[in-house]
C-alpha cells in the first residue's frame, strides 16, 4: 500500500505544484489525479470537476483546496464505500495522500473543521474580487464585437478561456459549499449561507452556460455569448416542445432544470423512463432538424417566431415513414386513425417519442422494423395515458426498481441477440446455425410478430436463447435453438444461380441456340428451327433446378417461415417438375414422330401449342413484374385474386424490395445500352468462338477408335472422343461465361468516357488552362458556387459588362484568397508564391477588373519592349498587345493604378498635372498619334521613376522617406516633361505655365500626403510589384499537389451542379469518421525512430517532399538549413513538426484537419453573405469583401455550427485514456484544436450487483473544455457489450445518436478534405432535391483522389447518406458477423431494397490513403474479396439478384460479385485450358489427331487444338483506365502514363491480383474465413523479408504459380507441335508471364528485394522459420509448423473436407500420363505400369521416413537407425541400377519421374491436410507434416534461388529501385538516400 500512496503522491504532487506551461502548452492532454477518476466512479461528474477547480487554486489558498479534495474523497467513498471497482482503491488512496500533504503544510495551529464553510464564503468572496468577475463578463462582450476585426484576434480567445475557468471555479466553489451546509445542518442550511453572497452564486451560475456540458444548442441554460439559440428558427423549433395543454401535469417531485421550463420530452422522460442523457441528446436532435427545416422554408423572421407546419410535417413525415410503410406493408392501422386529425403538438409527439426510442436502443438500432413494432405499441400505451390524463409510469416500462425503458423494452431483445452472437464462434460457426440481425429483423415483416404481445411475451420462442456451444459447433446435439428467418446463408457457389437464375438461363439458352445454328452451318431452315426448340425443355430444366435451389436453401429456416411462403416454395417445385416433365416428354416424343416415315407432326403441333402458351404466360408475367408502366398498372390490380396470386408465385413478397423499377425512359435508355453489349457479346461468341470449333468437333467425332491413346484409357476410345472435345471446348465455355463481362466494361467506359467529355470533365488539366481561363472563373465561381444575387442578374441585363465583372472579382476573391492562404499554412506554395496567387479585393474605383500578380508578372516589361521597339501605327501596337489578354490587363492596371495613386498622395497643383497629363495621353490616343505626342523609346524612364516612387511609398512614413518621395515625383516630372512628351503646350498654356513655375519654385510637390489607407498602400505595394516582377510566372505554383488542386477545383466552376442555397437554408450534415487504433499524430520518437536500414520516417518525408519541407521552416521562422536537432529545442516547433508530418501520413490528424474545412467553409459563406445583406451594421458597403476575423463571428460560427457537425467515434478512447496511450493524449489535443470536434467513444465501467463485478457499456459523447482535458456532454448506459457483430458498424453504431442534420458524410480515417471542395458541400446536398430518376436519391457517392499514389477506387467512402431515411431504416453499414464483413456496401443494398436511389458526383472530391506496399495491398484486396465472397451468401444480393429488372440485375451483377467470379473464371480459363492440353499431351490424343489433321489437310481442326483462348481480359480492363486518363489528363499524357505504368510493372502487379483476388474470394465461399485484415497505414520504406512474404503468399500465389509452370513442363516436354519452339511460346506467353508474375511480383515490389546482404540475411532467416519446432503460444510468424496450422484452420467442415480431396484429385493426373511416356514402359498401356509406379511412390516415402526418422525418439538406438539407413540407401541405389540395366531405364525417365511423383505427393499432402482429425486418429499426423515441411523447403529453394542468383548482379538492385521510386526519381530526388538513410554503417 505504501507503494501505490508514493506513486499518486509523487503524481499529485507534480500536478498540483505544475505552471500553466509545459504539457499544457503543448496542448497535451492534462493529466494528474483529476484526469485520473477511474470508471467506475466517472458517472458522478462532479468529482473531476472538483478536483479541477482544487488544482486551479492550489496557489491561492491551499486550505481550501483541501476542502475540496476531502469533499471529493466523501463522493468517492458514497459511490462504492467497500472499494470493489477497478481503480479506485488506488484512488483513494492517492486522494488521501493529498489531503495528508495538506494538513502536514497547514499553518501551525489545529484546523476546525467547522470553520471549513467560513473559508469557503470567504475565499469565494476574495476569489471574485482578485478575478474582477464582474468585469470579466463585459471585456469579453466588448472584445467579441469589436474582436473580429481587430488586429489581434488571440485576445477574444484567452478572455473567453479565463471567463470560462473562472466560472467553473466558482461554480464548483458554490456547489461545495451547498452541500457542506447541507451536511452540516439539513434543516438550516438555508440559513448558513448570507443572502447576499446567495443571490451572488446564484448570479454566478447563471452565467457558466457554456460550463453546463452541451453539444451544439445549449439549451438547459441562458446564454449571450452563443449566438446559436438567438437565431429564430432555433427559437422556433425549441418553443414548438413546449407543454402543451393535453400533457397531463408532471409530478412536483419530477426535476426539470431552473433554467428551462418542462417540454414534451420531460413528460416522455417520466412516462417510459428514458434515461436523462438520452433526452437531452434527443432533445438538441429534433430542435436541430426542426431548425433546419424551418430555415429552408425562408419566413420572414417574427419577433416570436412559430414553428411552421410545413417544417413539422416534413420532419413528421420523413422520420415516420418507415413506420406508416410498415403498418401499410401488414395491412393494419397506424397508432394514429387519421394523421389530418392529428395537431401540430401530437406530431411532435410522436416524433420525439420515435427518436427517444431510437437514442436508447443500442444494437435494436440494427432492427428497424422491430423499432417500428415498439414504437406501435408504446405510441398506443401513450394514447391512453393521454386519455387518463393523469401523469404515470407506462407498464410497459415499469419494474419494481423503478420505471427503465432500457431495462425492461430493449434488455431482453439484447439479450437473445447477444446469446445468438455468442454462439457463432468467433464468427466460424456456419450462418444457418446461428440467427443474425436480419434473422430477427425479418421476424417484424409479418403479423406473427404480434404473437410477442406488449409488454413483452418472455416465454414466446423468439425470446429462446440458444445453450452456448463448444468446441464442435456443428454438433447441435438438443440445444435450444430457433431457425432462421425467411432466409439461411448456407455456403455454396450454388448461390450465384440461385441469385442470378436469370442471367445463367439466359447464357446458357442463348449458347445452345447459336451451338445449334453453328452446327447447322447457319442455315434457318425447319431442322434448324426444331433443334431450336430444344431451348423449351432447357428453360423448364433449368427453373425446375431452381426451384430445387429454393427448397435447398431454406433449409434451416423451415419451421419459423411463414406457412404461406414455405406453400409458394413447393408449388413451384411442383409447378416446374411437372411442366419440365410434360416440355421435355413432348419434345423428345415430337422428334420420335418426326424421325417415322409420313409423319404428320401432330406432337410437334401440341409441342408448338403448349411452348407458345407457356412462352405468353412468361412473357406476360415478366412484363408485368420488370417493366416499369406494367409494373404501375398491376399495382393499381393489387385487389385482383388472380394478379395477386400471379405476382405471388412469380415472386415471394417481402417488406424489402418493392417498387424495384425504373421510369420507363430511363429503362428503355438502359435497355439500349445492354443492347448494344449484348450483340457485341453474342457476336463475338458465334463467330470467333463457337462456329470454327464446329468443323473439328464434327471431325474428332468421326474419327472415334481411329485415334491411339498411349496410356489406358477408360473414357474417351469408345464414346467419341469425348474428354478431347471436352478440353477443347471448355476454354470456350469459360471464355463465354465471362467475356460479357469484358464487353460490359468497355462499352461502359466509353459511355462513361462520352458522358464525363459532356459534363466537362477534364477540361482543365494543366497549369496553363487555369492561366489562361482564368478571367472566367469568377463568373463561373457566381453561376456555381455562390448564392444567386438579383443585383448581379440586374448588372447581366444591362450590358455593364465591366460593373459586372468586377462584382464578380470582389466575390469570388475572399474564396479564391482563402484557398491560397490555406494552400501556404499547408506548406504546398512558398510565401512569394501566396503574395503572386493572391488576388485583389477588387473593391476600390479603378475601372477595372484586377488579376493576380501570377498572371501579370513580367507583362509590363513585355509591353514595354513591345512599344519600345515598335515601328508599327498606334492600332497595330495595341493589336500586338491585345494578343496575351493579360498584358493587355496589366497594361491597363498600371495606366489607371497609376494615375489613382498620383491622385491621391498629391495636392491640387499636383493633381493638376496628373489630370494634363492623362487628358493629353487620352487626347492622343483618339486622335491616333501616340507616336508622334510620346516618345515611347523614353517609356523605360517612365517606368524606373515610378518604381522608384512606389518603392519609397510602400515603406512606413518617416521624414527621410517623404524627401525621397517628393524627390523622385520630381524626377517622374522632370522625365515625363523634357523626355517623354512631345505634345504641343501651347493649346493647354495656362496650366502648364502654373506647373512649370511651381516646379521652378520648388512647391510643386511639396504637400505630398504619404499613402496610410490599407487600400492605397496596397495599390501602391502591387504597383510596385508590378514593374519589378521580371521573371514569368507560368510555372507557379511548382508544387504538384497544389497544381492539382487547384486545377480540379477551377474545372469543377464550369461542371454542372444545383444552385447554392444560403447557408442558413442550406441542408445541414454530418460528417462521421470511425476510428480504433490507428495513428493520431505521429510522435517525436515515431518520426525519429530508424527502421533496419537507418530510415527515419522524417528523413523520409523530407526526402519525399523537399519544397514542403522547406516551405514549413519558412513558416515556422527557421532557415531553410536548420538542422532537425534546432527544432527539438522549441516545444512549439516540435508540436509544429509533429504535424507537419502527421499530415503527409494516413493519419487521424490528417483527416480531423480536412473534415473540419466543412466549418470553415461555412463560416466565410456565413459571413460573406450576412455582410452583403447589410447584417452586421458596423461593417460599410465598400468592405463587403473584408474577411478578417471571419472565423470569430459570433454569427457565422454559429450558423455553421447549426449546420455542421464532426462526430468521431474512438471506440476504446475511454481504455486509451486509462492506460495512458498516447493515442487518447493525441485526440484530446485534437479536440482542443477544433472546438467543433466532438468524440463519441464505448465507456466500460465495473459495477458492483449482488455480490459480483460486472460490466456496464456506456455511449460517451465528450468535448474539450476550458482547461484541456473532457467534458462529458452525454453518457447513455448500452444494454450491454455493443460489438456483438463487425467492429466498425457496431462502432459506428453506438455513435450515430450524437450525429446531427439532414446528412451524414462517412469518411474513413485515412481520408483528408480540402478547404476549395468544402465550398462545393452546400451544392452537393442540393442534390437530395434534384431530380435523379423515380425515386430522390438517399446515398450521394463522392468522388475520391488517392494521395498514396494508386489509382482511385470507390467502395462506399466517402458517401453522402440522407442520414433521417437511413438511421430510420437500421443504419448506414450492416454488422452481423462475418457476412456482412464488407459493411461499406450493404448501406447501399440496404438503401436500393428501401425503395432509395443511389448516385454519384465528380465534381466535387475528398483525399483518400490507399495502402501502398504490396503486402498491405494483398491484405486488402484479399478481405475486399473475402467480403464480396460472403455477399455471394448474402439475403441482400439474393433479393437484389430477383427483384431488379433484368437489365439492372445484370449492371448490378457484373460490378459486384460477379466482378469476382469473372476474375476468377479468367484464372481458372487458364487451368482448364492448360490441363486439356496436358490431357492431349499425356494422353497422346494430341499428336494422334495432329496426324490426322496432316492427312485430312484441315486447317480449321489444328488451329483449333494449338490456339489458346481468344483474348487476354487484362488487356482489354485496361481500356477504362486509359479512357479515365485521356478525359482527365489529356491524350498525350495519357499514353505518356500509360507507357510508364507498363514500364513499372503494372501488369505484373495486375496480374497478381487477379491470383490474391481468385483465391480468397473461392476460398471464402467454399470454406468462410473472412475476416477483417489491419493492412496498416504508414510509410512503405522497410524491405519485407522473404520470410514474410513466403507465408502470405505461400498458399495464394506460390503453390498455384508453381503448378501452372509443372502443367507448362509437362506440355513442353510431352506435347505435340508442329510449329515447334515459336509455336510453343505463343501458345504459353501468358501463362508463363502468369506464373511467374505469381511467384516472384512480391520480390520485384519489395524494396531493396535484390541487394545481396539483404538476400543472405533473408535466407538465414527463412531456414530458421522453417526448422523452429513451435510449441503452445508460439505465432505463425515464428515458426512454420504454427504457420502450418493457421493455413489449415479454415478447413473446418466436412463438406469442406469434401470439396478439397476433389479438388486434390487433379495432381494424380501427371503421375497417371508420365508413367506411360517413360522409356522403361515401352508402349505398354496396361494398368500393371501405373501400379507398380505407386509401388515405387511408396518405397520413396518409406526411404524418406527412415531418413528423416526423429532424433529424439532414436536416442537410445542411433547405432541400429545408421545401419538401417545405410542399408537403405544400398538397396535402393541397387535397385535403380538394376532397373537400368534390366528395363529400358533411362536418365530423362527419372526426371520424368520426379515430375511425375512430386504431383502425386502434394495431392497425397492435401488430401491428408484436409483430413486432418482422421490423421491424428492415425497416427499419420507428424509423417504429413514431415513431408510438408520438406515441399515448403523445396517450393521456397525454387523461388528462392533466382532472387539470389540475381542479386549477384548489383545492376538489377538499381534498376528495381528506380521501378519502385519511379515517381520520385521524377521529381529529381535521390531515392538512394532514401534507402541509405542516416545509417553510419551503409559505406561500410
Amino acid at each position: 500500500m505504501s507503494r501505490v500512496e508514493e506513486k499518486w503522491e509523487r503524481l499529485v504532487r507534480a500536478v498540483l505544484r505544475r505552471e500553466r506551461t509545459g504539457s499544457e502548452a503543448l496542448g497535451r492532454h492534462a493529466t494528474g489525479i483529476a484526469g485520473n477518476v477511474p470508471s467506475s466512479l466517472e458517472n458522478n461528474r462532479d468529482i473531476d470537476a472538483i478536483l479541477r477547480a482544487a488544482d486551479e487554486i492550489q496557489d491561492e489558498d491551499p486550505n481550501v483546496a483541501r476542502i475540496l479534495c476531502e469533499h471529493a474523497y466523501s463522493l468517492a467513498q458514497n459511490l462504492d464505500p467497500n472499494s470493489e471497482g477497478r481503480g479506485v482503491l488506488q484512488f483513494k488512496t492517492g486522494l488521501m495522500s493529498v489531503i495528508k500533504q495538506k494538513l502536514a503544510k497547514r499553518e501551525s495551529g489545529s484546523i476546525d473543521r467547522s470553520q471549513d464553510i467560513a473559508r469557503l464564503q470567504e475565499f469565494y468572496k476574495l476569489y471574485r474580487d482578485k478575478h474582477k468577475v464582474d468585469e470579466l463578463r463585459e471585456d469579453e462582450m466588448r472584445l467579441r464585437e469589436s474582436g473580429a476585426f481587430s488586429g489581434n484576434l488571440g485576445e477574444l480567445e484567452k478572455k473567453t478561456v479565463k471567463r470560462k475557468r473562472v466560472f467553473a471555479t466558482l461554480k464548483v466553489l458554490g456547489e461545495v459549499l451547498e452541500e457542506l451546509t447541507k451536511e452540516i445542518s439539513p434543516e438550516g442550511a438555508e440559513s448558513l449561507i448570507p443572502e447576499e453572497l446567495k443571490r451572488v452564486i446564484e448570479a454566478d451560475a447563471s452565467m457558466s452556460e457554456d460550463l453546463i456540458p452541451y453539444n451544439i444548442i445549449p439549451l438547459d441554460a441562458p446564454t449571450i455569448t452563443n449566438a446559436i439559440i438567438s437565431f429564430p428558427e432555433v427559437r422556433a423549433a425549441i418553443s414548438a416542445l413546449k407543454y402543451f395543454r393535453d400533457l397531463p401535469k408532471l409530478p412536483a417531485g419530477f426535476s426539470v432544470p431552473s433554467t428551462r421550463n418542462a417540454d414534451m420530452l420531460d413528460f416522455l422522460h417520466y412516462t417510459f423512463g428514458f434515461q436523462k442523457d438520452n433526452v437531452s441528446n434527443q432533445r438538441e436532435h429534433i430542435v436541430h432538424l426542426l431548425a433546419n427545416e424551418q430555415s429552408r422554408l425562408g419566413i420572414p423572421e417574427e419577433i416570436e417566431p412559430r414553428l411552421d407546419e410545413a417544417a413539422v410535417q416534413k420532419v413528421f413525415l420523413k422520420s415516420l415513414e418507415n413506420y406508416i410503410k410498415w403498418c401499410n406493408y401488414l395491412c393494419i392501422q397506424p397508432a394514429w386513425s387519421n394523421l389530418e386529425n392529428v395537431s401540430k403538438e401530437k406530431r411532435m409527439l410522436f416524433v420525439s417519442l420515435y427518436f427517444l426510442i431510437w437514442g436508447e436502443a443500442g444494437n435494436i438500432r440494427f432492427l428497424p422494423e422491430c423499432l417500428c413494432y415498439i414504437f406501435h405499441h408504446m405510441v398506443r400505451e401513450l394514447d391512453e395515458i393521454l386519455r387518463q390524463r393523469v401523469a404515470k409510469p407506462a407498464d410497459s416500462c415499469s419494474s419494481q426498481n423503478g420505471t427503465s425503458f432500457l431495462d425492461q423494452v430493449i434488455s431482453p431483445l439484447y439479450d437473445v441477440i447477444a446469446a445468438e452472437a455468442a454462439n457463432n464462434n468467433n464468427g466460424r460457426a456456419p450462418h444457418s446455425a446461428w440467427r443474425n440481425y436480419d434473422d430477427f429483423n425479418e421476424y417484424f415483416w409479418s403479423l406473427h410478430c404480434f404473437e410477442l404481445s406488449w409488454p413483452w411475451r418472455r416465454s414466446s420462442s423468439f425470446f429462446l436463447k440458444p445453450k452456448p456451444k463448444g468446441k464442435d459447433f456443428l454438433a447441435c446435439g438438443g440445444s435450444q435453438h430457433r431457425g432462421k428467418t425467411s432466409f439461411v446463408e448456407h455456403r455454396t457457389f450454388l448461390h450465384l444461380y440461385h441469385s442470378f437464375h436469370r442471367l445463367w438461363i439466359f447464357l446458357f439458352m442463348m449458347f445452345q441456340g447459336l451451338t445449334i445454328i453453328a452446327f447447322n452451318k447457319g442455315n434457318l431452315n425447319s431442322k434448324t428451327l426444331r433443334e431450336v426448340l430444344s431451348l423449351g425443355p432447357t428453360f423448364v430444366i433449368m427453373k425446375f433446378f431452381q426451384s430445387v435451389l429454393d427448397i435447398l436453401m431454406m433449409c434451416g429456416a423451415y419451421s419459423t417461415t411463414r406457412h404461406l411462403a414455405v406453400s409458394r416454395i413447393f408449388l413451384r417445385f411442383l409447378w416446374f417438375t411437372v411442366a419440365s416433365v410434360v416440355v421435355s416428354y413432348l419434345y423428345v416424343k415430337a422428334l420420335q414422330e418426326e424421325s417415322k416415315p409420313n409423319s404428320n407432326s401432330v406432337v410437334f403441333k401440341i409441342y408448338y401449342f403448349v411452348i407458345g402458351i407457356y412462352a405468353g404466360v412468361q412473357l406476360l408475367l415478366s412484363m408485368l413484374m420488370r417493366i416499369p408502366a406494367c409494373h404501375r398498372m398491376t399495382n393499381k390490380c393489387d385487389r385482383s385474386p388472380i394478379i395477386r396470386f400471379l405476382k405471388w408465385m412469380h415472386q415471394e413478397r417481402h417488406y424489402l424490395g418493392r417498387g424495384m423499377y425504373e421510369r420507363t425512359g430511363d429503362y428503355i435508355k438502359y435497355m439500349l445500352f445492354w443492347l448494344v453489349v449484348l450483340g457485341c457479346k453474342f457476336s463475338f461468341a458465334y463467330f470467333l468462338q463457337i462456329k470454327p470449333l464446329v468443323e473439328p468437333t464434327q471431325i474428332i467425332v468421326d474419327l472415334g477408335g481411329v485415334i491411339e491413346y498411349s496410356w489406358h484409357d477408360f473414357v474417351s476410345k469408345n464414346n467419341h472422343n469425348a474428354l478431347t472435345i471436352a478440353s477443347l471446348w471448355a476454354p470456350v465455355v469459360a471464355i463465354y461465361l465471362l467475356d460479357i463481362h469484358v464487353f460490359y466494361t468497355l462499352i461502359s467506359s466509353v459511355v462513361g468516357f462520352l458522358l464525363g467529355a459532356r459534363d466537362r470533365l477534364g477540361e482543365i488539366r494543366s497549369l496553363e488552362a487555369v492561366h489562361k481561363l482564368f478571367e472566367k472563373f469568377p463568373g463561373a465561381f457566381m453561376d456555381t458556387l455562390h448564392i444567386p444575387l438579383p443585383e448581379r442578374t440586374f448588372l447581366q441585363g444591362s450590358n455593364q459588362v465591366v460593373e459586372k465583372n468586377k462584382a464578380d472579382a470582389s466575390r469570388f476573391s475572399p474564396f479564391w484568397n482563402e484557398l491560397i492562404k490555406n494552400l501556404r499554412e499547408e506548406d504546398y506554395i512558398t510565401n512569394l508564391e501566396m503574395e503572386l496567387l493572391l488576388m485583389p479585393k477588387n473593391s476600390g474605383n479603378l475601372p477595372l477588373v484586377q488579376w493576380p500578380l501570377f498572371l501579370l508578372a513580367s507583362k509590363i516589361f513585355l509591353a514595354k519592349d513591345t512599344a519600345v521597339e515598335s515601328k508599327d501605327s498606334q492600332d497595330e501596337l495595341w493589336e500586338r498587345i491585345v494578343r496575351d489578354d493579360y498584358m493587355m490587363y496589366a497594361v491597363e492596371e498600371c495606366y489607371h493604378n497609376i494615375k489613382f495613386i498620383l491622385t491621391e498622395i498629391l495636392d491640387d497643383v499636383g493633381r493638376m498635372w496628373v489630370e494634363r497629363i492623362y487628358e493629353d495621353i487620352q487626347g492622343s490616343i483618339l486622335r491616333k498619334r501616340i507616336h508622334e505626342d510620346f516618345q515611347l523609346s523614353k517609356l523605360s524612364l517612365v517606368l524606373s521613376r515610378v518604381t522608384a516612387l512606389t518603392g519609397i511609398l510602400r515603406e512606413t512614413e518617416s521624414p527621410e522617406l517623404a524627401k525621397g518621395a517628393v524627390k523622385a515625383l520630381q524626377d517622374l516630372y522632370d522625365v515625363v516633361r523634357h523626355d517623354f512628351l512631345s505634345v504641343n503646350m501651347r493649346e493647354h498654356y495656362e496650366t502648364w505655365n502654373i506647373l512649370s513655375k511651381a516646379r521652378t519654385e520648388g512647391h510643386l510637390f511639396s504637400n505630398l500626403k504619404w499613402p496610410l489607407d490599407s487600400e492605397l498602400r496596397a495599390q501602391v505595394k502591387r504597383l510596385h510589384s508590378l514593374l519589378t516582377i521580371k521573371d514569368s510566372a507560368a510555372n507557379i505554383p511548382r508544387n504538384l499537389e497544389a497544381r492539382r488542386r487547384l486545377e480540379f477545383f477551377t474545372n469543377s466552376l464550369f461542371m454542372e451542379m444545383p444552385t447554392a442555397k444560403a447557408v442558413r437554408e442550406m441542408l445541414s450534415f454530418s460528417v462521421f469518421t470511425p476510428y480504433y487504433s490507428e495513428v493520431v499524430l505521429y510522435s517525436l520518437a515515431d518520426l525519429q525512430k530508424k527502421n533496419e536500414d537507418g530510415i527515419s520516417i522524417l528523413f523520409y518525408l523530407q526526402k519525399i517532399y523537399p519544397d514542403e519541407w522547406k516551405n514549413f521552416l519558412s513558416r515556422i521562422g527557421r532557415d531553410e538549413n536548420a538542422l532537425d536537432v534546432e527544432l527539438f529545442d522549441n516545444p512549439n516547433d516540435i508540436l509544429e513538426l509533429r504535424f507537419w508530418a502527421s499530415y503527409r501520413g494516413q493519419t487521424l490528424a490528417r483527416t480531423v484537419r480536412g473534415m473540419m474545412y466543412y466549418r470553415k467553409a461555412l463560416m466565410l459563406q456565413s459571413y460573406l453573405e450576412r455582410v452583403t445583406q447589410d447584417v452586421e451594421a458596423n461593417l460599410s458597403g465598400s468592405d463587403s469583401t473584408e474577411t478578417k476575423g471571419f472565423e470569430l463571428s459570433p454569427e457565422s460560427r454559429a450558423q455553421a455550427d447549426l449546420k455542421f457537425t464532426y462526430v468521431v467515434t474512438c471506440q476504446i478512447y475511454g481504455k486509451q485514456k486509462e492506460e495512458q496511450k498516447p493515442e487518447a493524449a493525441d485526440i484530446a489535443l485534437l479536440m482542443q484544436q477544433h472546438e467543433a470536434l466532438r468524440v463519441a467513444f464505448i465507456d466500460v465501467v465495473e459495477t458492483l450487483k449482488d455480490g459480483k463485478v460486472q460490466m456496464e457499456f456506456y455511449s460517451k459523447l465528450v468535448k474539450a473544455d476550458v482547461n484541456g482535458k473532457d467534458k462529458e456532454i452525454y453518457s447513455i448506459k448500452l444494454p450491454g457489450n455493443p460489438k456483438l457483430g463487425e467492429g466498425k458498424p457496431e462502432n459506428q453504431n453506438h455513435a450515430i445518436i450524437f450525429t446531427r442534420g439532414n446528412a451524414i458524410q462517412t469518411i474513413d480515417m485515412n481520408q483528408d478534405n480540402y478547404f476549395e471542395e468544402a465550398l462545393k458541400m452546400r451544392n452537393l446536398l442540393e442534390e437530395f432535391h434534384r431530380d435523379h430518376g423515380l425515386r430522390p436519391p438517399t446515398i450521394l457517392g463522392v468522388r475520391e483522389h488517392v494521395f498514396t499514389g494508386r489509382v482511385r477506387m470507390h467502395y462506399g467512402h466517402p458517401d453522402v447518406f440522407d442520414r433521417v431515411f437511413h438511421i430510420t431504416r437500421g443504419g448506414i453499414s450492416k454488422a452481423s458477423r462475418v457476412i456482412n464483413i464488407s459493411e461499406d456496401i450493404y448501406a447501399g443494398f440496404n438503401s436500393t431494397l428501401r425503395q432509395g436511389n443511389v448516385t454519384h458526383h465528380e465534381y466535387i472530391q475528398v483525399g483518400k490513403g490507399r495502402d501502398v506496399g504490396l503486402n498491405q495491398i494483398a491484405l486488402f484486396e484479399g478481405k475486399v474479396a473475402g467480403g464480396n465472397g460472403e455477399q455471394v451468401l448474402s439475403r441482400d444480393i439474393y433479393r437484389l439478384g430477383q427483384l431488379f429488372d433484368f437489365f439492372r440485375m445484370m449492371s448490378f451483377y457484373f460490378t459486384t460479385v460477379g466482378f469476382y467470379f469473372c476474375t476468377m473464371l479468367t484464372v481458372l480459363t487458364v487451368y482448364i485450358f492448360l490441363y486439356g492440353k496436358t490431357y492431349l499431351a499425356l494422353s497422346g490424343v494430341g499428336a494422334s489427331i495432329q496426324e490426322k489433321a496432316d492427312v485430312l489437310q484441315n486447317a480449321a481442326l489444328s488451329t483449333a487444338l494449338n490456339t489458346q483462348f481468344l483474348f487476354q481480359i487484362g488487356i482489354f480492363t485496361a481500356v477504362p483506365m486509359v479512357l479515365g486518363f485521356i478525359l482527365e489528363q489529356g491524350f498525350l499524357r495519357a499514353v505518356v502514363n500509360f507507357i510508364t505504368m507498363q514500364l513499372q510493372l503494372c501488369s505484373v502487379f495486375f496480374t497478381f491480383s487477379l491470383g490474391t483476388r481468385t483465391h480468397y474470394f473461392g476460398r471464402t465461399i467454399l470454406h468462410g474465413g473472412a475476416r477483417y485484415q489491419a493492412t496498416g497505414r504508414g510509410f512503405v520504406v522497410r524491405h519485407i523479408k522473404f520470410t514474410e512474404n513466403y507465408r502470405l503468399y505461400s498458399r495464394s500465389h506460390f503453390v498455384k504459380g508453381l503448378e501452372v509452370v509443372l502443367l507448362l513442363v509437362v506440355y513442353l516436354a510431352y506435347g505435340y507441335d508442329e510449329g515447334g519452339a515459336l509455336s510453343y511460346i505463343l501458345l504459353s506467353i501468358s501463362s508463363w508471364f502468369m506464373a511467374l508474375s505469381w511467384l516472384f511480383a512480391p520480390y520485384l515490389f519489395n524494396p531493396a528485394g535484390f541487394e545481396w546482404q539483404k538476400t543472405v540475411e533473408d535466407f538465414k532467416d527463412w531456414t530458421n522459420w522453417l526448422l523452429y519446432r513451435g510449441g503452445i503460444g508460439v505465432k505463425g510468424e515464428e515458426s512454420w509448423e504454427a504457420w502450418w496450422d493457421e493455413e489449415l484452420a479454415h478447413i473446418r467442415t466436412f463438406g469442406g473436407r469434401l470439396v478439397e480431396t476433389i479438388l486434390s484429385l487433379r495432381f494424380f493426373i501427371f503421375q497417371y500420363g508420365v508413367v506411360y511416356k517413360l522409356d522403361a514402359s515401352g508402349t505398354d498401356t496396361s494398368l500393371t505400369v501405373y501400379g507398380l509406379s505407386w509401388i515405387v511412390l511408396v518405397v520413396l516415402i518409406i526411404l524418406f521416413k527412415v531418413f528423416t526418422f526423429s532424433q529424439k525418439i532414436s536416442v537410445n538406438f542411433q547405432l541400429l537407425l545408421r545401419f538401417i539407413q545405410g542399408v537403405s540407401f544400398m538397396l535402393a541405389m541397387a535397385g535403380l541400377i538394376v532397373a537400368i540395366i534390366l528395363t529400358n531405364l533411362s536418365i530423362p525417365d527419372i526426371f520424368a519421374c520426379i515430375l511425375a511423383f512430386v504431383p502425386t505427393g502434394w495431392g497425397i499432402l492435401c488430401i491428408a491436410s484436409a483430413w486432418k482429425p482422421l490423421m491424428k486418429q492415425l497416427g499419420l499426423w507428424k509423417s504429413v507434416r514431415s513431408i510438408a515441411r520438406l515441399y515448403d523447403a523445396g517450393m521456397g529453394m525454387v523461388v528462392f534461388i533466382p532472387i539470389a542468383f540475381f542479386s549477384w548482379f548489383p545492376f538489377v538492385s538499381t534498376f528495381q529501385t528506380r521501378l519502385m521510386f519511379n515517381q520520385a526519381f521524377s521529381r529529381g530526388l535521390e531515392i538512394s538516400l532514401i534507402l541509405a538513410g542516416n545509417n553510419p554503417n551503409t559505406a561500410l
